[in-house]
């Protein structure tokens, strides 16, 4: 049990990503930390759950990690991918995300991440880590959280002061806050789940695919990615319904597993030897949106990340957005008393986390099934065109939302659906690029998109 004297000036319950990037925030602002986390020490642990192994850095989470300076020991981590390399039936093309090399997203294990996070801030002072710490929920009466010991089952507690909830999707903090200010949270389930595979290197140590790309497998109603690992592998996600005809239920032995790979995904199913036993032994994750209508109660406790507002991995924002969060409240917290940054926080963060987490909906079906599509590719490269001779006016969403951190979700969101129309208008009765008329696209985006102040 934890016993910290004096009291921290800030609680972070959680010691995931977005926690322990925030601690790092305050601890390098002379702000006293007590981070506690229910799990046990990560750095002491090995292999993996089959869970959330992979994740997708971006520009947003870019520029949080330099903010906390601590990017420069991250690179190490990365692999760049500035593009989706679709697999279909029988062929394969690259599709780059933006305008070269430059724009690329980065395949970063979250585990080895976590890991250099955590020893980054155990040499900062000011800091009190606590692994085996369970929060239980938050009592607004007495105004205390409510801890057990995971080792050694004895509950204690922790005032409820200046406490910050990064304890995921499943947030036991939130609950507290929601059932206290008496709001609604919905918690929306998509009726997919996903389950997280190893295609190892071959023989000689080498990457089975080309190594700079996320692979994509769109099959209509589910997919398969593939996110490239610093040892040559990659970690494979099926995503699926939780029922129906191709879903998981089907799936419930070997054979079904065998023949539905082999019928759907002849390309991998050879590379994988250990299918049979890791489908078996991995755990179907669960997917959903978070909403939240109010993320503070008094600057006693206020959320960020997935307590706040869960999304759905399918812009790979989750932590990019999170990372987001740490900083616009170690800003916001340096400049205005606690109470009061709180607040703003939430005022201000609300409306972007709102914009993402639509977008990230919207592109699970662009992933496994549009991007199948000529009118996408299409589509794709008059967006490239368009943004060339525009750059200030019209710059795709998805770049807006990966590559430019200083534009807000919520604009990318609105400028992003005027684009839409745009590149309908464009493209409605043409084949190809020659069959656009340009001067007509200066004229409706000069009309309809002002130009963006980056």
């Amino acid at each position: 049990m934890l016993e910290p004297t004096p009291i921290p000036a800030v609680t972070l319950v959680g010691a995931g990503l977005a926690g322990t990037l925030l601690a790092i925030l305050f601890a390098r602002r002379q702000v006293p930390v007590l981070l506690v986390e229910r799990r046990a020490d990560p750095r002491l642990e090995s292999g993996d759950s089959g869970r959330s192994i992979n994740l997708a850095l971006a520009a947003r989470g870019i520029a949080a990690l330099k903010t906390a300076g601590v990017f420069a020991r991250v690179v190490p981590l990365l692999i760049p991918m500035p593009g989706r390399q679709v697999h279909t039936r029988g062929a394969s093309t690259f599709v780059p995300y933006g305008q070269g090399e430059h724009e690329a997203i980065y395949s970063v294990s979250r585990q080895a991440l976590n890991r250099l996070l955590l020893d980054e801030l155990a040499q900062l002072p000011g800091v009190v880590i606590g692994f085996n710490q369970e929060c239980l929920g938050a009592d607004f009466g007495p105004q205390v959280l409510r801890m057990r010991d995971a080792v050694s089952g004895q509950t204690w507690r922790l005032p409820l002061d200046r406490v910050v909830a990064a304890d995921g999707a499943g947030s036991p903090l939130r609950h507290s806050l929601a059932a206290h200010l008496g709001i609604e949270v919905t918690e929306d389930l998509l009726a997919h789940g996903y389950k997280e595979l190893t295609l190892p290197p071959d023989a000689r140590g080498q990457p089975q695919f080309a190594p700079h790309a996320l692979h994509i497998w769109p099959r209509g109603e589910f997919m398969l990615i593939a996110l490239p690992n610093t040892d040559g592998s990659f970690t494979l996600t099926l995503f699926l319904p939780l029922k129906g005809p191709n879903s998981f239920a089907k799936l419930g032995n070997e054979a079904a597993v065998m023949e539905f790979f082999e019928r759907h995904f002849p390309d991998v199913i050879e590379l994988v030897p250990e299918l049979p036993r890791e489908f078996a032994s991995h755990p179907v994750g669960r997917m959903g949106t978070v909403r939240c209508p109010q993320w503070t109660a008094a600057g006693r406790l206020v959320l960020i990340g997935d307590a706040a507002h869960a999304i759905v991995p399918f812009h790979g924002q989750g932590m990019n957005c999170a990372f987001e969060d740490c900083v616009a409240l170690a800003d916001l917290a340096s400049a205005h008393p606690w109470a009061e940054a709180c607040g703003r926080f939430s005022v201000a963060r609300k409306p972007d986390a709102d914009a993402i987490a639509t977008m990230a909906v919207e592109n699970y079906l662009e992933m496994r099934d549009t991007v199948r599509e000529p009118r996408f590719h299409l589509q794709k490269a008059l967006s490239l065109e368009l943004e060339r001779r525009f750059p200030r006016r019209f710059v795709p969403r998805y770049s807006m939302v990966m590559f430019h951190h200083e534009i807000p979700y919520r604009v990318a969101y609105e400028r992003g659906a005027i684009q839409a129309e745009i590149l309908g208008e464009l493209t409605r009765d043409a084949s190809g690029m020659d069959d656009v008329d340009l001067a007509r696209a200066e004229t409706l985006i000069v009309a309809r998109l002002p130009e963006l102040a980056f």
